[in-house]
C-alpha cells in the first residue's frame, strides 16, 4: 500500500473549495495524471455518486470508477476507486483557517492480487504523482 497525505492553504472559502474538490470531475483540471473524469450520473452528490476516471500511472492508463462513501458538506467527503489492478480511497477534508481553507488530501493506493509485490516501487511512484497532483491544486486554487 502507498499513502500520500498533503496539507495546503487557500484564501477561498470552504463551502466554494468543497464543492469544488467534492466533483471529483473536477480532477481533470488539476491532477495532471488524470486523463479524464466525468461525473457517473446526475442527481445531488452525496454517499453513492460516482466519478470514471482514466489515469495515467506508471505508463499506463487506468480507468477506475470513483463511488462517494462519505459526503459530509461542507468538511469532508470519502471516494473509494476501483480498477482491475488498483483500489484508491481518497479523503479530502476542508476546514475553515486564517479567513480562508485548510484542504488535507488523504489518498491510500493499494495494489491487487500478486502485484502487491510491487508495493515498495507504487510507494515512490505515487508520492511523484502525489507531488504533481498537489501543485496543479495549488495552481487551480491560489492554495500556499
Amino acid at each position: 500500500m502507498a499513502r500520500y497525505v498533503a496539507t495546503l492553504d487557500t484564501e477561498k472559502p470552504v463551502d466554494e473549495v468543497f464543492a469544488y474538490l467534492a466533483d471529483f470531475s473536477t480532477t481533470e483540471e488539476w491532477d495532471p495524471g488524470v486523463v479524464s473524469a466525468s461525473r457517473g450520473e446526475g442527481g445531488p452528490l452525496g454517499v453513492g455518486s460516482t466519478f470514471d476516471l482514466v489515469a495515467s500511472f506508471l505508463g499506463r492508463e487506468n480507468a477506475l470508477t470513483y463511488t462517494v462513501t462519505e459526503y459530509e458538506a461542507p468538511h469532508a467527503i470519502t471516494l473509494r476507486g476501483e480498477s482491475a489492478t488498483v483500489v484508491s480511497l481518497d479523503r479530502i477534508t476542508t476546514e475553515p483557517h486564517e479567513g480562508g481553507t485548510r484542504i488535507t488530501y488523504d489518498a491510500d493506493l493499494t495494489l491487487k492480487g500478486p502485484l502487491r509485490l510491487f508495493d515498495p516501487v507504487l510507494k515512490l511512484a505515487f508520492n511523484r504523482v502525489g507531488d504533481r497532483a498537489l501543485e496543479g491544486l495549488r495552481g487551480t486554487l491560489g492554495a500556499r
